[in-house]
């Protein structure tokens, strides 16, 4: 089963960003021990030069780990047909134990990965690279992460045996199986939507401020990360049962099945594209008054903000529209 095209590219990607990661920190630990542009001696201009091919390749492969998010969902929804008892991804992540955490892990890297492409973006728009030595030390705090995702997809893809009776999504989401994923799903539909419509206004209002400020991008990035955390609850409370028109079933990844029109996409994909650009902005707003980012890095975290408000409006355009046009009746 491992010799699966997506499952291959899933390792090759997940196995290059440990290696370039660990590469990139040792570089690091020579960054942060001496770099200093005001001193013109060789080792300085060595890792001068050094930098721009370093941070390029790791960037590349942050890239590409970002994608890899994406290809990991869709491939465990893909080989739910493989498992006697899978219905949808639920149950491929339930063939063994290394499955859900390699999913939480993968986004651990997809918004580690993006809040580092931001950082190495601002350190290149200063003529003496001002965010050297905060990116870098970023890559430090990235890189284990990054190897306990290779550590738990390669466990979890080497685990797979197709001989295993898993469990569907049904049994997740009730209450025989306490936990987080039972309690969003015994939210009230009503508190649900309060829950988003809130978030939503209030990140909405954090956007406006930060356009017209020019500040307060950390209040921003949390509102984002309370959208985020909000929008995961209603998918599960409310919006799952409108799309498949069936108040008891919330499950929140088969609305990534076809038979559904991978409706899902519509909502994930701007959702976590949003939750990124929102807490990148909180990342790298404190270095905005930097002297060489001064002209030209406001304007980006403006940029940043706009673009997180219009991924979230589009998520919530989403939601409207999968309400509208069900055939489920949950209020009135």
């Amino acid at each position: 089963m491992i010799f699966q095209t997506p499952i291959l590219a899933l390792l090759l990607v997940a196995g290059l960003a440990a290696v370039a990661g660990t590469w990139a920190a040792g570089f690091a630990l020579r960054v942060l021990r001496g770099w200093d542009l005001a001193r013109a001696t060789p080792r300085q201009i060595a890792m001068e030069r050094a930098t721009e091919l370093v941070s390029t390749l790791f960037a590349a492969v942050m890239l590409a780990e970002l994608a890899a998010l994406l290809l990991f969902v869709f491939n465990a929804d893909r080989m739910a047909g493989l498992f006697v008892g899978a219905m949808c991804a639920v149950g491929t992540l339930s063939v063994n134990a290394y499955g859900f955490p390699a999913l939480y892990a993968k986004i651990a890297v997809f918004f580690g990965a993006g809040l580092w492409l931001m950082l190495d973006r601002a350190d290149r728009m200063g003529r003496d690279y001002p965010l050297t030595r905060v990116k870098y030390a970023a890559l430090l705090a990235l890189v284990p992460v990054i190897w306990l995702d290779f550590g738990l997809e390669l466990g979890y893809f080497l685990g797979l045996k197709t001989d295993v009776i898993t469990s569907c999504c049904s049994k997740l989401f009730t209450p025989a199986n306490p936990g987080l994923a039972d309690d969003m799903a015994a939210l009230a539909p009503g508190a649900a939507l309060w829950l988003l419509g809130g978030a939503g206004a209030l990140v909405a209002a954090l956007g406006a401020l930060v356009h017209r400020t020019g500040r307060f991008y950390g209040l921003f990035a949390l509102g984002g990360a309370g959208f985020f955390a909000a929008a995961l609850v209603a998918i599960v409370a409310v919006i799952s049962p409108y799309i498949y028109e069936h108040p008891t079933h919330p499950c929140p990844f088969c609305i990534l099945k076809p038979e559904y029109g991978y409706y899902g996409y519509l909502l994930y994909i701007p959702l976590f594209l949003g939750t990124a650009l929102a807490l990148g902005a909180g990342a790298v707003a404190p270095f905005a008054r930097r002297e060489s980012l001064s002209a030209r890095l406001p304007g980006v975290l403006r940029a940043q903000a706009r673009g997180a408000v219009i991924c979230y409006a589009a998520f919530g355009a989403a939601t409207l529209w999968a309400i509208a046009r069900s055939g489920l009746i949950l209020f009135g």
